[in-house]
């Protein structure tokens, strides 16, 4: 008798645990833990579960149902990636099914199509004409032939656009059923090859003269033959042979695709497909590694040294001063012992530029994970790293769920970006703060680069629990840019701004552009202008669904919600006062790039934002043209500010900064160093030093004295007692619970509660709130924040987020709020 196994199931879903289902007994020696199987769950969901236990135990408190199909014959997810998606989930306070939502490729997953067939009961005599439409008839007599029909195919043959007005009809006459058919999401790409048929493949010139004389009256076939002749010679290598040519390579547009056909059906040729890679095939990489500078050999030597007594070093580098050069020289140390290697990013704007230069070290060996690549590209690399063909990942936060299996190095690039924070949907995780977790699961080593380090990382290395390496010497000794400030405030008074521009301002441009150097202006504000306002009432146009001002685009002429995507059209007419004083209120980078373009007629001007940039390459395009001197002045958003490097750059100017300097924020002066600093290293990176204007109404803001003076260290020391008085990171945990509903005064009265349980559970100096978010209500849901304080010493983090969990499912139990929900997000950003 055969042993009767069951199954510990991880299903995608937003709850605890995992799900035992039964193994067929057919699956006994094939199933395995890692590999995906197809499942039931209720009544009618079929889902792609990952195996995580195989065991002899059924559980106790419900009938177990029977697996359905097994999709692996090989385990697409390994052990210690399983016990990194359980960390991430215990550690960010979601479930083990919400970590593989997000972790998993969309087309690792199976969909269900719904597919039509005749009743089983249905006799041909039941088909009484009379009894069913013109359509309903067409229907039928098609399922009769094919045994099952899509819901699109069944529109096409009965001519209905409303199918399930006739679906409904039938089945009501019992005449079909509706099912639920599986299917894998990812498809391999093939492409049709030709070659010889085997007839005629490997034989003497004979035969050739043979052939030719066949086709002797058939011109257009000899053509083709002759064709295929000139590309695969007659007595090629028996493998050339078999690998054929491409289908399309064969026929040209002046070939017959007829004499084609004609030729297969005679076997002559035979047409077969292969799979290919979708990902970008590139030669070999020549390994010809970039030369180091003397301060670049040291700190290579010094990062190597230090990660003897270290899993992490921390690379301060001032902006352009060559980390790249330094990351390549130690993933090339990395593969020569044999490990793999993850360069993580913060944004897809820097893989461009990256990737172009590690694949001309690293070739095919480099593999590249992000959302711009479809769900198959994905899947592709998934499987690339399952079977050894990429050692090399540069990828965005998402590659840490990937299937690594000797994880040598892990480089965190621009570790100081926001941009590593996940925050919707669930796991709520920091790319950076995993990726440390990972490392330390595989026994990997980390390196995090930056020129403006998060102020938890630089404590972290002056309390040594982190290495320290400073590179202050820009690469080919190219100097830090010249930072200048306007007062915009006199400029105003005195009457002096040509629209958002400083007179200063315009003839750096026009000085630059004179040089035939470039140009980038930095306002963090997409859009023309921020909202419209009546000039009489002072109404302003707001979402509907959200606490937020509407944003006019002009190029598309409509209101747009950033938050949840409402538009509408600009009024003509103030809907409160009926005024026709209706005028644009600040400036986006819409506006700037109107002005510019006016102010420049001959300059090439591009805007870069997620507006121009929503194409897979429309991102790439731009930043390659800006590489290429094809365009003269960039207008971006925080695009331009990421770690993209640019040679001809002399000038960047920055509007707008003090919003984002007064922002309600305890990070909002570090986030302010950190951008500026950032957009500033665009400047300059040659031999030249370049210039960098800010606009701004308080010039002498501390923050902005210690971005003029290059000086990270003095705004870290002004900046941490700051944090350690008022008890935030580094020196505490935090921890935000958001309560979320369509009803304010449910919304209030639940976080009130929330607030009142967790201060009597983990003491009322730790926490803060409720409180309304700068934003209070974003499609049609309204916020309250409710904010967990916790010290790193001396307390059982583990035991408080056990608490706050228990608390969030309690609150949610109580029917008076069972409509509404709790979002937590641990290490808030």
């Amino acid at each position: 008798m055969r042993q009767t196994f069951f199954a510990d199931i991880l299903l995608p879903l937003p709850l605890k645990g995992t799900f035992t289902y039964r193994v067929p007994l057919a699956l006994n020696d094939t199933i395995a833990e890692g590999t995906r199987v197809v499942v039931q769950f209720g009544q009618k969901r079929i889902l792609t579960g990952i195996v995580i236990r195989i065991h002899e135990n059924p559980p106790r408190d419900y009938q177990t149902k029977m697996i359905l199909d097994l999709i692996d014959r090989q385990p697409i997810a390994l052990p210690l990636q399983l016990q990194f998606w359980e960390w991430v989930s215990d550690y960010y306070i979601c479930t083990w099914g919400e970590v593989m939502n997000v972790a998993v490729p969309a087309g690792l997953k199976l969909s269900s199509e719904s597919r039509i067939q005749l009743h089983p009961a249905l006799a041909a005599d039941d088909l009484n004409p009379d009894n069913f439409s013109e359509k309903e008839l067409l229907l039928l007599d098609a399922l009769r032939q094919n045994e099952t029909l899509g819901y699109e195919e069944a529109v096409k043959i009965s001519g209905n656009k409303q199918i399930y007005s006739l679906l409904k009809s039938l089945l009501q006459k019992e005449c079909i059923l509706i099912f639920e058919e599986l299917k894998e999401k990812y498809k391999p790409k093939t492409i049709k090859k030709v070659r010889l048929h085997a007839n005629w493949r490997g034989k003497d010139e004979a035969s050739l003269i043979e052939l030719l004389d066949r086709l002797a009256k058939h011109t257009k076939q000899e053509a083709l033959i002759l064709r295929y002749l000139s590309l695969i010679p007659w007595q090629a290598e028996p493998e050339q042979q078999l690998n054929g040519i491409p289908k399309s390579t064969l026929l040209t547009a002046n070939l017959s695709e007829s004499a084609y056909k004609t030729l297969l059906k005679n076997e002559v040729l035979e047409e077969f497909e292969i799979i290919v890679s979708r990902l970008e095939e590139l030669p070999t990489g020549d390994f010809q590694l970039p030369q180091l500078t003397d301060a670049q050999s040291n700190a290579l030597q010094k990062i190597i040294s230090l990660w003897d007594k270290k899993q992490a070093v921390l690379l301060h580098g001032v902006t352009g001063s060559g980390k790249t050069e330094l990351y390549i020289h130690l993933i090339d140390q990395m593969l020569q012992s044999g490990n793999q290697v993850l360069l993580l990013l913060p944004e897809i704007a820097l893989t461009t530029q990256i990737v172009a230069r590690l694949r001309r070290v690293f070739g095919n060996r480099l593999g590249v994970y992000h959302s711009r690549f479809s769900d198959n590209e994905r899947v592709e690399v998934w499987h690339g790293i399952m079977d050894g063909r990429f050692d090399v990942i540069v990828g965005v936060r998402s590659s840490i769920f990937l299937p690594f299996s000797h994880l040598g190095l892990i480089i965190i690039d621009e570790e100081h970006d926001s941009s590593y924070k996940q925050y919707d949907p669930a796991p709520r995780y920091h790319a950076r703060d995993a990726a440390m977790m990972l490392a330390h699961m595989h026994g990997a080593k980390v390196l995090l680069g930056t020129a403006t380090p998060s102020l938890e990382s630089f404590y972290h290395a002056a309390e040594k629990r982190y290495g320290y390496v400073r590179l202050t010497q820009r690469f080919n000794d190219a100097q830090l840019p010249a930072i200048q400030f306007i007062n915009t405030k006199h400029e105003s008074k005195a009457k002096r701004m040509i629209g958002e521009f400083a007179p200063v301002t315009l003839e750096a441009i026009r000085t630059t552009l004179e040089a035939k150097k470039q140009v980038i202006l930095f306002q963090n504000r997409r859009g023309y202008a921020p909202h419209l306002s009546c000039q009489t009432c002072n109404w302003v146009p707001h979402c509907q669904n959200c606490a937020v001002s509407l944003t006019f685009h002009m190029h598309s002429n409509e209101l747009r919600c950033h938050y949840c995507g409402y538009r509408e059209n600009p009024p003509h007419t103030c809907r409160q006062c009926g005024s026709h004083e209706i005028k644009t209120v600040g400036y986006g980078t819409e506006k700037i790039e109107d002005t510019v373009k006016s102010l420049f007629p001959d300059a090439v001007v591009q805007r870069m934002d997620l507006d121009t940039t929503r194409g897979k390459y429309g991102l790439q395009n731009i930043i390659e043209d800006f590489s290429a001197h094809k365009i003269d002045i960039l207008v971006g958003t925080q695009m331009v500010t990421k770690g993209l490097d640019f040679d001809h750059v002399a000038l960047v100017v920055v509007f707008d900064i003090d919003r984002a300097l007064y922002y309600p924020d305890f990070r909002a002066h570090e986030r302010v160093f950190q951008i500026l600093t950032q957009v500033a290293g665009r400047a300059g990176r040659k031999a030249a030093q370049g210039t960098v204007i800010i606009q701004t109404g308080n010039p002498h803001h501390p923050i902005l004295e210690h971005v003029a003076a290059h000086h990270f260290e003095d705004f870290y020391k002004d900046e941490l007692p700051q944090r350690q008085h008022y008890h935030y990171p580094p020196f505490t945990r935090l921890i935000e619970l958001t309560v979320k509903g369509e009803s304010a005064e449910e919304v209030e009265k639940a976080a009130q509660n929330l607030a009142v349980a967790l201060r009597n559970g983990l003491g009322g100096n730790r926490v803060l709130g409720p409180q309304a978010p700068p934003i209070e209500r974003i499609r049609n849901q309204y916020l309250r924040n409710v904010l967990v304080k916790i010290e790193r010493q001396g307390t059982s983090l583990k035991a408080m987020k056990a608490y706050i969990g228990t608390t969030m499912d309690n609150l949610i139990k109580n029917k008076t709020f069972k409509e509404l929900k709790v979002v937590v997000d641990v290490d808030p950003v």
